[in-house]
């Protein structure tokens, strides 16, 4: 009928990242510009991007706890996410013999989500919380210094000292 379920343990291990590494308080550091924080932003987004989605996701599902019948259903509904996108190892979907095409797949997932959220009225809900995790998002991309900063692509533009490196002159 279906193809079987992937080792989801192998899976969740590549793209969640350790959460002592997440939470490491010796990483942080205020970005010196706008642009550093922007530069954070992005390579902790693609480095933690899993951990971030998990904390989105609790926040979200945290905000439909009054609301247990929609929290059971998107509960159901995030667990099609992940059997059937996420945990994949980019191997095609099998229905009935049949490979599924992984764009067919998305596009009915995200209906499904779309119809569920517009039949529990539950829109306001969702979007304030995926702000939130947006914003958690921010602070923290912008807070952790990446392992790789020496290799900014502003290169030496970004200095510790607000004034720049004015030894060598």
């Amino acid at each position: 009928m279906s193809s079987p379920p992937p080792d989801t343990v192998t899976t969740t291990a590549v793209t969640v990242k350790p959460w002592p590494l997440f939470i490491d308080t010796a990483a942080l550091s205020i970005p010196i510009s706008f642009s550093d924080a922007t530069y954070r932003i992005n390579k902790n987004l693609r480095y933690f991007a899993g951990n971030y989605s998990l904390i989105t996701l609790v926040i979200l599902l945290i905000s439909l706890i009054t609301r247990p019948i929609s929290l059971v259903l998107f509960l159901i509904i995030f667990t099609g996410w992940i059997y059937l996108y996420f945990s994949r190892n980019n191997e095609p979907l099998e229905l009935f013999g049949y490979d599924i095409d992984d764009k067919f797949v998305l596009g009915f997932l995200s209906l499904v989500t779309f119809v569920a959220l517009f039949v529990a009225k539950i829109w306001m809900n969702i979007v304030v919380s995926i702000g939130f995790g947006v914003v958690i998002l921010c602070v923290h991309g912008a807070l952790r210094a990446p392992e790789d900063q020496e290799d900014s692509p502003y290169g030496s533009l970004l200095s510790d000292s607000p004034r720049g490196n004015y030894t060598i002159v």
